[in-house]
């Protein structure tokens, strides 16, 4: 019963959104209270309270209490949102009560779904929105009682009902949608197959393999945990098989995967939250994020490829590699690209990204569903695939609509006490506005806030607390917000709450502090690379071509010598030597000067040239021997 229930509240969710996105939002607050009734109601049938228990009767009641009054909360909004936009109401003792249940509603599902943190940090605010007048110093405020808490609350379009819910309610969804049917008609298993033949007979080939599938899923689930979760499920096995040590195979798959957080084009849906809160365009976010994931991926690369060669690791057999003809077929990529020609089509074409996604949704459906009928593939497995596709869009979205709105509360209660304010004033006091210092307290305070917290919620917080830190010192607004939302993405690899890493390590069957040290080895660049972006705002595009070309080469050099570094790269066959050669190439590489940078660039170009030298030298002695 419940397995019928779920799959209809999912159908009608996925209905919800894909018709949606073709024809356009509704009135905000109609369309975001029934976007969270639903996803409120699906998310209390996938996780159920107390499944598998003897005492799982007492949790159905529960159960049914929390999605009765959650929704019956949420309509309540949809047939009076006329009269709360255009009235100002009072909170009455009605009022209170809706939302108290439709806020109780949403911590629960979310603490069913990602555990107590982030319930627990949404309570805090809530209790400091009420008790803040109790405290001393510059943390006190001047307090707000149950009443106007819940006007700002429920009875508005700043509280539950505010943006972070809006972009999750449209964009976020049609994004979570066209992604999970693209996975579920033939993409994932493509993506995977183009991993294997893209890095499989390379030296690491198998880590390489992980890399890879994981960039590509990036492309549209935008979650470091569900790529460990997906790709990870396939890529840690066979690293094991290969004699990889577990923990570093786990390592691997962690860092890989949080890569993805901060590759376009989704960004773990933060490039649409991020593009509301500066006001520019979705399409510039993620154009500025380019170059910064590709200096991740090749650091990871180039990480990867010294430690297997260090360690021999042994290539992927050839009988394991599918064919390049069934790789390239017709029937598996034409799908792939209709869906992505349609939704990049629809972006570039300055449609909203919702209906773009819609767009690619449909060219998907109809590429797909042709080439299954020429297949003769039976009706009941294409069906199947399209449910499956539909039901995992919906859990993804019982996720994201709970984070997002329990983060929308968490922000409105900042908001209204000006603890952000307070803090950022707080952080630029004890710094004395040097931009370095600054920079280092806002970096250790964003992964310590978004430890055990799912990337686009860790993010909200710190934009909403630690960007105004850096943009009161003169940091460009879209600098500052990729700097906190790097440290918000990486604590998900960061000791000692790193999911990421928890997942990995349940997969590899290895101890999480072993694959944590793996995966802050490997993915020590992305440490970094926030802090050249600081440093060098052209990364990003800010500049002229010449500024931009100028600013990827430095990066470029530090990020290989950093790389080489960390993977052991050998020279002139002394490790300390070597080290210390790339370590100040690489640091003259990002000196100001322009003649000193010029020769870090120079000298770390050489050192690799050299050693490839070497290597073939080597290499051509042997063969004649």
């Amino acid at each position: 019963m419940r397995n019928k229930l779920l799959m209809l509240v999912a159908l009608l969710l996925g209905g919800f959104i894909f018709y949606t996105s073709a024809t356009g939002p509704f009135e905000s607050l109609v369309h975001r209270s029934l976007f969270l009734a639903l996803v409120i109601g699906l998310g209390v049938l996938t996780y159920p309270l107390g499944a598998g228990k003897t005492w799982r009767p007492l949790g159905i009641v529960i159960d049914c209490l929390l999605a009765l009054g959650a929704i019956t909360a949420c309509l309540f909004i949809t047939f009076n949102a006329n009269s709360i936009l255009t009235t100002l109401p009072w909170a009455t003792t009605q009022d209170m009560a809706l939302t108290a249940i439709l806020v109780v509603s949403i911590l629960e599902v979310a603490r069913r779904a990602i555990g107590w943190v982030f319930p627990l940090l949404v309570t805090l605010g809530i209790a400091y929105a009420l008790l803040g007048d109790r405290l001393s110093g510059p943390l006190s405020h001047r307090g707000f009682d149950a009443s106007f808490v819940t006007e700002t609350l429920f009875l508005g379009d700043l509280g539950v009902w505010g943006m972070l819910l809006g972009v999750a309610a449209t964009t976020i969804a049609a994004f979570v949608l066209f992604g999970s049917l693209l996975l579920h008609t033939g993409g994932g298993q493509t993506f995977i197959d183009l991993s294997m033949r893209i890095g499989g007979r390379s030296q690491g080939g198998a880590a390489k393999i992980a890399t890879v599938a994981s960039s590509l899923f990036a492309m549209v689930s935008g979650s470091a945990v569900a790529n460990v979760a997906t790709t990870g499920n396939f890529t840690i096995p066979m690293m094991k098989r290969l004699k990889y040590p577990p923990a570093f195979a786990g390592g691997v798959e962690a860092v890989a995967s949080t890569g993805g957080q901060i590759a376009p084009p989704i960004l773990g849906a933060a490039a649409f939250i991020m593009a509301e809160i500066l006001g520019v365009s979705y399409v510039t976010i993620a154009l500025a994020a380019v170059l910064p994931a590709f200096l991740f991926y090749v650091a990871v690369f180039f990480t990867l490829h010294l430690v297997a060669v260090r360690n021999a690791f042994p290539l992927v057999p050839e009988s394991e590699l599918p064919a390049w003809p069934d790789v390239l077929q017709f029937k598996r990529l034409i799908p792939i690209l209709a869906a992505l020609g349609g939704l990049f089509g629809g972006v570039l074409n300055g449609y909203s990204i919702q209906f773009a996604a819609f767009l690619g949704i449909t060219f998907l459906l109809i590429s797909y569903l042709f080439f299954a009928f020429l297949d003769r593939t039976p009706p009941r497995q294409i069906v199947r695939a399209l449910l499956t596709g539909l039901e995992d869009a919906g859990k993804g979205m019982v996720i994201i609509g709970v984070l997002l709105a329990g983060a929308q509360i968490l922000v409105a209660m900042l908001n209204l006490t000006g603890i952000g304010v307070t803090l950022s004033t707080l952080v630029v006091s004890v710094a004395g506005e040097q931009v370095l210092l600054v920079a280092l307290i806002v970096a250790v305070i964003c992964l310590i806030m978004g430890m055990g917290i799912p990337t686009t919620a860790a993010y909200v917080l710190v934009a909403a607390v630690l960007a105004p830190a850096l943009t009161r010192i003169g940091i460009e607004p879209l600098v500052a917000h990729l700097f906190v939302f790097y440290f918000a993405t990486i604590s998900v690899i960061t000791p000692p709450v790193c999911i990421a890493v928890f997942v990995a390590a349940g997969i590899a069957k290895a101890g999480w502090l072993q694959v944590a040290g793996h995966a802050i080895r490997l993915g020590a660049t992305t440490y970094i690379i926030p802090f050249l972006i600081l440093a060098y705002p052209a990364l990003i595009g800010l500049g002229d071509a010449w500024d931009i070309t100028l600013a990827a080469a430095r990066a470029m050099a530090f990020v290989l010598a950093f790389a080489g570094i960390l993977g052991g790269a050998r020279i002139f066959g002394n490790r300390l030597v070597d080290s210390a050669l790339l370590a100040t190439a690489g640091l003259l590489a990002l000196v100001p000067n322009i003649v000193l940078g010029l020769v870090g660039i120079a000298g770390v170009t050489g050192l690799y040239l050299w050693a490839w030298q070497s290597s073939r030298r080597i290499a051509l002695q042997g063969a004649e021997l």
